[in-house]
């Protein structure tokens, strides 16, 4: 029998998504859509000291695109440029399985249902992509 592709813990990620919000200033933001599935995420940064300071985001996407910029969103503040395109490279290997472990993001293992279903990763990978393009102006 298969495992469940939604898992409570997916579905509880999804649902503590933080809401997009104003921010102070917006140094940095993107929008990007996934083209295997459509889902779309605009990402606005504050970045002090090359570091990011405040985020906010709107995120059209399944529960697993939601799961990941909830998980984002937790881990974000304090992160350069340079730890974000690390955890995009990654993520995206230990999603295509030539990694054994997500990375140093916190909680991106709650994603592992989702990593043999590839039609799933580009839902995963996008507010990261998106974090990492906003992040651009920074670099």
């Amino acid at each position: 029998m298969n495992a469940p592709l939604y898992t409570v813990d997916i579905l509880r990620l999804a649902a503590t998504l933080p809401e997009p919000r104003a921010l102070d200033r917006v140094d940095g933001s993107a929008e990007l859509r996934s083209p295997t599935c459509g889902s779309v995420v605009r990402t606005e940064v504050q970045v002090d000291s090359g570091r990011v300071t405040a985020l906010s985001q709107h995120v059209q996407a399944c529960a697993f695109g939601q799961a990941s910029a909830s998980l984002l969103a937790a881990g974000a503040i304090g992160k350069c440029p340079v730890e974000v395109a690390a955890a995009v490279d990654a993520l995206a290997a230990w999603l295509d399985g030539t990694a054994g472990t997500p990375g140093d993001w916190p909680g991106l293992e709650a994603l592992a249902p989702a990593r043999s279903r590839k039609g799933r990763h580009g839902a995963i990978l996008l507010p990261f992509r998106t974090l990492a393009a906003a992040l651009e102006p920074a670099r």
